[in-house]
């Protein structure tokens, strides 16, 4: 006798919507109509066993282009692995990646913005035609950070994100401190103003990024993954790791945090917990106050605006103003301070500066996260800075720099709209006032620069390029 299909096939609780692809052995008619499905999974390697188990769409973006992802197809694999240990079917879906390191200054940075909205668009194509379970989404270059969340938060898809990791800082004799990517624009004007000549500039460029990751200071990638943490869609420990050690290998910890990350997806799926339930607007808010705590970067205001409205959270680019008045800048973190990411997370990571706020009262504690509890009970066992000794990240008692003097939201006759200012802790004693020097392309503004044609007092305006607003 034949045993009925719904007998063989007995489904896992957490395949609750895979079956739409594979087939229902419940119903006769839909596992018949699959058929066809099915069989061109057993080419792609599907056995028996597999279509009993729940389906994840494994975000990477991947290209060897760059080194902030370029170790994504490993890191890939791995998650791919612990989820078949689990029980699970890990489908992967690469996307397109642009870097700014890379492309700006020619044409090819615009495309950077857009790309998060393919980037995004790719994901959901994956995870929608495939009805897959859960969403693993990995990130690092900085617009892929927020497009692989945000189709989370479109599809309310449960997920969560984890980070490629930070470069390590670069070395190089007669500098006394590590080298960024900030490092090789100061070299450039430094050229250009006769102080270093093309040899030097050569060895900054030699020196400056010494294997994979994403840009070491507090510039967009770091931001966005920081702020992936104080959302509470990642997991805190994972959001300032170096991504590979000094000799370019994966290191053991981001191996671990592959592991951390499926563990933690498996429990969002048992828990069915979705990522509407965690991206609220209290989390935002505490999104915000990190982004000003640790001197983030502009663009984490159109991230964040662009996520919010994918989760639909009301948020206003005023409601950076308002929390940000409140938050000083307390993380010593390049390109304002002496520090980089990877020395940050030596003493602790994102969770320092998380804790410091959260006990300072400016952040909301009872956010639910990725790990099914709040975020008050993830920073419960983190260390105050009272008791550690360092100067990476200061108190909110004597930060680096008072509250108001960060990121200001401003408007006026040249941006009626909006325009966004960043300070990183600098004061301005009286208001600024000074001749437009206007340029309508970005080679004439760099030749101009360059050439020693920008005074000292001058404003710089460059116009007509970049996205256009609504």
């Amino acid at each position: 006798m034949v045993e009925p299909v719904s007998k063989r096939f007995r489904l896992s609780k957490l395949k609750t919507r895979s079956q739409i692809l594979t087939g229902d052995p419940d119903e006769v008619s839909h596992w018949v109509k699959r058929t066809g499905a099915r069989a061109h999974l057993r080419a792609a390697g599907f056995e028996d066993e597999d279509f009993k188990k729940p389906i994840v769409t494994v975000a990477c973006p991947y290209s060897n282009a760059l080194p902030c992802n370029n170790k994504f197809r490993l890191l890939g694999d791995l998650i791919v692995q612990e989820i078949e240990k689990r029980g699970g079917k890990a489908f992967l879906c690469e996307t397109p990646v642009v870097s700014d390191g890379q492309t700006m200054g020619f044409s090819g940075m615009r495309y950077s913005l857009i790309s998060r909205d393919w980037i995004a668009d790719c994901v959901e194509i994956m995870h929608e035609a495939y009805a897959a379970d859960a969403v693993l989404s990995l990130g690092a270059c900085d617009k892929t950070v927020p497009g692989v969340v945000m189709p989370l938060a479109r599809l309310n898809a449960i997920g969560l994100f984890l980070y490629g990791g930070t470069i390590l800082p670069g070395h190089c004799e007669g500098y006394d401190k590590g080298l960024d990517g900030g490092s090789i624009k100061e070299a450039i004007g430094k050229f250009g103003r006769g102080m270093i000549d093309i040899e030097e500039l050569h060895r900054v460029e030699r020196c400056a990024l010494p294997g994979s990751g994403s840009c070491g200071g507090m510039f967009t990638a770091n931001t966005m993954s920081s702020v992936m943490a104080a959302l509470g869609i990642a997991l805190p420990e994972t959001a300032s790791a170096p991504a590979v050690d000094r000799e370019n290998k994966v290191t053991s910890i981001k191996e671990e945090h592959c592991k951390l990350v499926v563990e933690a997806l498996f429990n969002l799926m048992e828990t069915k917990i979705t990522a509407r339930d965690i991206l609220t607007r209290k989390a935002f808010e505490n999104a915000i106050a990190v982004v000003y705590a640790v001197g983030g970067s502009t663009n984490s205001v159109l991230h964040l605006l662009a996520l919010a409205q994918e989760a639909e959270v009301e948020l206003e680019i005023d409601d950076f103003n308002r929390i940000g008045e409140r938050v000083p800048l307390i993380a010593n973190l390049s390109p304002h301070g002496k520090y980089h990411v990877a020395d940050l997370h030596e003493i602790g990571g994102i969770s320092i500066v998380l804790k410091e706020l959260l006990d300072n009262g400016l952040l909301h504690g009872d956010c639910l996260t990725v790990t099914g509890r709040t975020m008050a009970e993830n920073l419960a066992r983190t260390p105050s800075l009272s008791r550690l000794s360092q100067d990476i990240v200061l108190p909110i008692s004597t930060p680096l720099a008072p509250a108001g003097h960060h990121i200001n939201i401003i408007r006026g006759n040249l941006a009626p709209g909006s325009a966004v200012l960043k300070l990183s802790g600098k004061q301005f004693d009286k208001p600024f006032a000074g001749p437009a020097v206007v340029f309508d392309d970005e080679n004439e503004a760099f030749k101009a620069v360059m050439n020693g044609k920008i005074k000292h007092g001058d404003a710089l305006v460059i116009r007509y390029v970049g996205p256009k607003g609504r």
